[in-house]
């Protein structure tokens, strides 16, 4: 077994000396930053490491050793994903994550709500993102190993926005979204960055073959759809005392998801109507968000959407056999498809 939390605590133990390092920069430069740097410590706590993970795998399957140099590389992974959860929370005017509350509604508590604490949140975004850039070419690997990359990261941070200007595009009142439409949002905002990406971006640092990187789109994309997925079951389904995000944001805004898709689809005139009164409502009460998740039941558009997360799944570990690596780094690999879109409502 892959001791994916030992690996864990090295992130952690890099992102909070990033932190460390950050908030001396910042307030060196003015003492009123003080809520920016805190903020950013904060944003970076807690989380399952999972893209930093699957960096680190690309590049021991591509044959190279453990080393210091490719975790830290690895942790600018999760400097992304935490810049993309920050502008994903504005977006979505999400008030929790994990249980904490979401960068804007923290800024909120002392710098006023609105547009005032939405600004600031805006400008922590940014500085995650540029900050990881600067992490991940810092990393202490060859230049010419962070050379290769070059590519990969623009196509990462690319398809990232895409699939957030896609998703915000499609969000609109009284439109039905797709099952397709859905899972290439999910594609981009998701799979690309949260799995494909980086294994793309770890195999490219170890110098892997091209065969190498077209097994990892081969099990990132299907297992990054999954892993969308599942979240879409969180969002409506999910207790938020366990998830620590609420279960009416994506009904609240009408998120265009496979689950709604399917729902819509398999709905008779009455469920439809429900649906069309219910969702993108601003403050759905208790009981109707009730009756949306009781008629995505009753159609079988849930269990559908769990069986499209388990023939993913078995797709995506399916990849693996394609392409020789060392058995190390394919059986970490297979228990990663198994904890990342597994996740307990």
């Amino acid at each position: 077994m892959h001791d994916h939390a030992g690996f864990k605590e090295r992130i952690d133990e890099v992102l909070v000396r990033l932190a460390d390092e950050e908030e001396r920069a910042l307030l060196a430069l003015h003492a009123e930053l003080s809520p920016l740097s805190g903020q950013l410590r904060r944003s970076l706590a807690g989380g399952k490491r999972l893209r930093a993970a699957y960096l680190y795998w690309g590049w021991r399957a591509a044959g190279q050793p453990d080393c210091e140099e490719v975790i830290r590389a690895a942790a600018a992974m999760e400097l992304v994903h935490a810049a993309a959860c920050t502008h994903d929370d504005i977006i979505d005017g999400s008030g929790t994550r994990h249980g904490r509350p979401t960068a804007h509604a923290a800024f909120a508590s002392g710098a006023g709500s609105g547009r005032r604490s939405t600004a600031l949140a805006m400008i922590l975004g940014d500085l995650l993102m540029g900050y990881a850039g600067y992490v991940f070419t810092s990393c202490g690997l060859p230049g010419a190993y962070l050379a290769r990359t070059v590519p990969l990261w623009a196509a990462l941070l690319r398809e990232t926005m895409a699939g957030e200007f896609l998703e915000v595009l499609r969000t609109r009142a009284g439109q039905l979204p797709q099952v397709a439409e859905s899972l290439e949002v999910a594609r981009f905002k998701t799979a690309k960055y949260t799995v494909e990406r980086p294994l793309h971006l770890g195999a490219t640092l170890g110098g892997g073959p091209r065969p190498l990187l077209d097994a990892f789109s081969a099990y990132g994309l299907p297992l990054g759809e999954a892993f969308q997925l599942r979240d879409d079951l969180l969002g409506t389904f999910g207790d938020p005392a366990r998830t620590g995000k609420s279960n009416v944001d994506d009904l609240r805004d009408g998120k265009p998801t496979a689950l709604l898709a399917l729902t819509l689809a398999a709905a008779d005139d009455d469920g439809r109507r429900l649906l069309a009164k219910l969702v993108g409502r601003p403050d759905p009460r208790p009981e109707e968000a009730s009756a949306v998740r009781a008629l995505m039941e009753s159609c079988g558009a849930r269990e559908q959407v769990e069986d499209m997360i388990r023939e993913r799944i078995a797709r995506a570990v399916g990849a693996l056999d394609r392409v020789p690596m060392p058995a190390e780094a394919r059986s970490a690999l297979r228990e990663l498809a198994g904890t990342a879109a597994e996740r307990s409502l």
